[in-house]
């Protein structure tokens, strides 16, 4: 598969700027947030299988994969919130039932919390819930942003392949990993892959973390057991934060569990459905 391959047909205007859509399947709508530095097509293996049980929205956040990449925009947590609440008015849903990873997670956390919008059920899957976060590539790039956005392209190419390689816990295929490292390629997609992380903070998690038990949806929590981004003794924090929340630990899996074993995935959210 090739990103083209990876259909977002729709485009939706959020404050001037360009964000690409799709949806497949028929049902209940059922939502999928992807995470950084990942887009939509990280539900590849995923999406199709739930399709046969729901309508599948995906999209790829502000300033990720094929939506609009500019100079000076936000991209933070803070904005992200906002147009996914933007989006669900946009396609008339009300209580779907939602997938989000990593940096998604908040996202969908923070727009119930704070934009009053719920959810039929939620499934976490790895998600950056609880500080603090960031992974010592990030740690060192947000101390040095000016610096790593200088790289010569072969070095940030480099770069990015190792993060990417190190959040699966089985090496990626040459195909696959391009897909993930593909958007942040070019002078364009190295300055917003190098933003994205400057504008990383603790302060939009900590917005919300002594608000987890208003969640008032289902949840279950999704972990790979070998995370070395987020380590899985967080993800048990959080679900013993939110009411009545299940906690289900991949083996063989690191962060990118979507890779590592989507067959877990899928299940949890089939057996929530």
């Amino acid at each position: 598969m090739t990103l083209d391959d990876w259909p977002l047909p729709e485009v939706f205007d959020f404050e001037g700027q360009q964000v690409r859509w799709g949806r497949i399947g028929e049902g209940d709508p059922l939502v999928l947030l992807h995470g950084t530095p990942f887009s939509s097509v990280v539900w590849r293996r995923i999406a199709p299988y739930l399709a046969a049980h729901r309508t599948v929205y995906y999209f790829d956040l502000l300033g990720y994969g094929r939506s609009e990449m500019r100079d000076g925009q936000d991209v933070s947590l803070g904005v992200q919130n906002r147009l996914f609440a933007a989006l669900l008015d946009h396609w008339g849903l009300d209580r779907p039932d939602v997938v989000a990873h990593d940096f998604g997670g908040a996202t969908a956390l923070r727009t119930m919390l704070l934009n009053d919008r719920r959810y039929r059920t939620l499934t976490l899957v790895d998600p950056v819930a609880i500080g603090p976060s960031g992974s010592p590539f990030v740690q060192a790039a947000l101390r040095h942003e000016q610096a790593y956005g200088e790289l010569p392209g072969y070095i940030h190419e480099a770069a990015v392949r190792a993060y990417v390689q190190g959040a699966a816990h089985r090496p990626l295929a040459e195909d696959d990993l391009m897909l993930y490292v593909r958007p942040w390629l070019g002078e364009q997609g190295q300055a917003a892959f190098y933003r994205q992380i400057a504008q990383m903070s603790d302060r939009y998690t900590d917005e919300i973390e002594d608000r987890f038990g208003e969640v008032d949806c289902p949840v279950t929590v999704v972990w790979g057991e070998q995370d070395t981004w987020i380590p899985h003794q967080r993800g048990r924090t959080l679900a013993d934060r939110i009411p009545n929340a299940d906690f289900h630990l991949i083996p063989h899996a690191r962060h990118l569990v979507q890779d590592d074993a989507p067959e877990a995935i899928l299940a949890s959210v089939l057996a929530r459905l």
